[in-house]
């Protein structure tokens, strides 16, 4: 047998199992994967630039405030991460839970928290001063941040995933005291 059956005929073994027998194939199919790997990485770097530019500054601001707040005012807070997360789940924005995964309804939620914070921001901009309308939106910047970190969008960004956790704590502490006082 010449080397050039001897090749065709260990080719032959191998293309059942899905590797190719081109060299040029190969280096497509490397090139697919890890290009695919690179747009997902971009992909979650643009996240966390926008959550960077339009939700820490005001997640910051809640967390501390909460922080600072006596017993007397942590429902208040409570209420307001409630009320936002509640209104950004994909439930409530007519989508069908059942079909998403977890991650899926988390970016999701994290996406609608961002629009609300900016149409919020577009509305409020003649009201400097609205202490109310600042409490909500950084509530739904809270929230937004909240289901990034769920989502694991911030693996790669330490300070953010610190953020994220501190909000996911808030929020799972909101849901509690929600819970036993609504029953």
């Amino acid at each position: 047998m010449c080397r050039t059956d001897k090749i065709a005929k260990s080719s032959q073994n191998w293309s059942g199992i899905g590797i190719s027998r081109s060299p040029i194939c190969a280096v497509r199919q490397y090139e697919m994967v890890f290009g695919w790997f690179k747009s997902e990485q971009r992909k979650r770097r643009r996240k966390v630039r926008l959550d960077r530019k339009h939700l820490e500054a005001r997640a910051r601001r809640f967390l501390k405030n909460y922080l600072n707040a006596d017993e007397a005012q942590k429902p208040h807070f409570y209420r307001a991460v409630e009320e936002a997360s509640r209104q950004c789940q994909p439930a409530e924005l007519g989508l069908p839970p059942p079909e998403l995964e977890d991650a899926q309804i988390a970016e999701l939620t994290s996406g609608a928290a961002l629009k609300m914070v900016l149409a919020r921001e577009e509305r409020g901009a003649p009201e400097k001063d609205d202490r109310i309308a600042d409490f909500v939106t950084d509530a739904c910047a809270t929230v937004g941040i909240a289901y990034h970190r769920a989502a694991g969008a911030y693996t790669m960004d330490k300070e953010m995933q610190e953020l994220g956790t501190a909000a996911v704590h808030l929020l799972t502490m909101a849901t509690s005291y929600m819970r036993t006082h609504i029953e």
